[in-house]
């Protein structure tokens, strides 16, 4: 019998992680610049907290979650998506009583059982961003903000930003009243999603995917059009902010987020590459959310991405990531010294070095084999006689050069080289 890994999910190699730590390290670098501090949350959660929170009639409720339930009979699910959870934390943790605005980051991973595609998988990865406590729209603004410098640091320059706005629950009844007047005359030439859509919740229809709904779709009214004065005023700052912040924008009369919870802004950066163009993350404001989970009425803001489908992107458009470290030595010992090579070895890692040395006990010459399949930048050769005198021979495995060094200025020189 052969075990594979669960259909939809992915093993990470050592060969891949690399890039994945350098897209993860530099995005909490720039969270954390930004004032933003890390949360992680369970992994499954109560399944009331999704179907109240993220809503009923979205197709993750509906389709796409993996419930379960436990011994004590109670109904739990794999986490969908980050801000249900991160709400629920803000709320149970007394983090409203925290100077205003709490910002946290996350990198998670989710769960969604949907139709697997390039980059998307039933299991995945996020990074993501949450502010709660402010309604200014300076607060979208910085949230975008902190995203452009995150796109512009990672050097993924082929991006474009689309902004709209869905309302209120003030002016979207308003909205939703015309949607309804203008999808119920087609909905017989409409995907069956869509009928079903059009009892439960209209603006979902927006969201369709399906290539005969799209001539209704894009002919449909839009929120912008419809906006009361408060929502009107703070899209009109949120735009006049990012013409200050010099972050350029598309405004979409169409968008709208797969979740329930968003309110007023909304906002995704696309990419622009030939080839790959498509959503690389989204996001918008959910100032009822924390409400609607037994917290006090919170305003907050925030968005997602998926590492998965941004390395593609990172890959598609050339941008070079680090590599994995190479060691900074390997030692070749013989028998008589392999033990005191493992304690040196020791000793190096500990003063902070990258250091490998064989323990397989194979033949002097397949540890030379070994020292250059490391890509270590020196090989160091331990035999009785450097033993003793504690004078060790450092080869530079690039070009062959080599140098005695001392086993006292062993760790000044090696991390002094590997500034060079």
């Amino acid at each position: 019998m052969n075990i594979a890994a669960p259909r939809g999910t992915k093993d990470i190699l050592p060969e891949e992680m690399s890039r994945w730590h350098a897209v993860e390290n530099l995005f909490a670098s720039v969270c954390q610049r930004y004032g933003y501090g890390e949360i992680r949350v369970p992994t499954f959660e109560q399944t009331e907290l999704f179907a109240r929170g993220v809503g009923g009639s979205t197709d993750i409720v509906r389709k796409e979650m993996y419930t379960f339930e436990d011994k004590g009979g109670r109904s739990m699910t794999l986490r969908p998506e980050g801000t249900a959870g991160i709400a629920r934390a803000y709320i149970e943790n007394g983090m409203a009583s925290l100077p205003s605005p709490v910002k946290l980051y996350y990198d998670m991973s989710f769960f969604r059982y949907e139709k697997m595609q390039k980059g998307r998988y039933r299991e995945f990865w996020q990074l993501g961003c949450e502010n709660f406590g402010s309604s200014s729209a300076y607060a979208d603004a910085e949230v975008i903000a902190l995203l452009d410098t995150f796109f512009t640091e990672l050097r993924l320059d082929e991006r474009q930003l689309e902004l709209g706005s869905i309302g209120c629950p003030d002016c979207r009844p308003e909205f939703i009243k015309a949607l309804r007047a203008h999808f119920e005359p087609n909905l017989a030439k409409m995907c069956a999603d869509c009928e079903e859509r059009f009892e439960l919740n209209p603006l979902r229809i927006l969201d369709c995917k399906e290539e005969g709904c799209q001539p209704f779709i894009e002919s449909a009214p839009s929120q912008l059009d419809y906006l009361c004065p408060d929502c009107a005023d703070h899209f009109d700052k949120l735009k006049t902010a990012l013409d200050e912040l010099g972050i350029a924008y598309n405004i979409n009369r169409s968008m709208v987020r797969g979740l329930d919870y968003y309110t007023r802004t909304v906002f995704e950066y696309v990419s622009t590459h030939v080839g790959t163009q498509g959503s690389i993350c989204g996001g918008g404001r959910y100032d009822g959310l924390v409400e609607m989970l037994g917290g006090k009425a919170t305003p907050a803001v925030g968005f997602a991405m998926g590492i998965e489908r941004l390395l593609l992107e990172v890959e598609a458009q050339g941008v070079d990531l680090p590599a994995a470290e190479a060691p900074d030595l390997y030692i070749v010992s013989f028998p008589d010294t392999a033990v005191s090579a493992m304690a040196l070895t020791q000793r190096l890692i500990r003063s902070g070095l990258m250091v490998q040395t064989d323990v397989m006990e194979r033949s002097f010459r397949a540890q030379m084999k070994q020292a250059d399949r490391s890509g270590a930048r020196y090989m160091l050769l331990l035999g009785a006689e450097e033993l003793s005198k504690r004078e060790f021979l450092l080869k530079r495995l690039a070009d062959g050069s080599e140098e005695s060094v001392s086993e006292g200025n062993l760790v000044s020189y090696l991390k002094q080289v590997g500034q060079d």
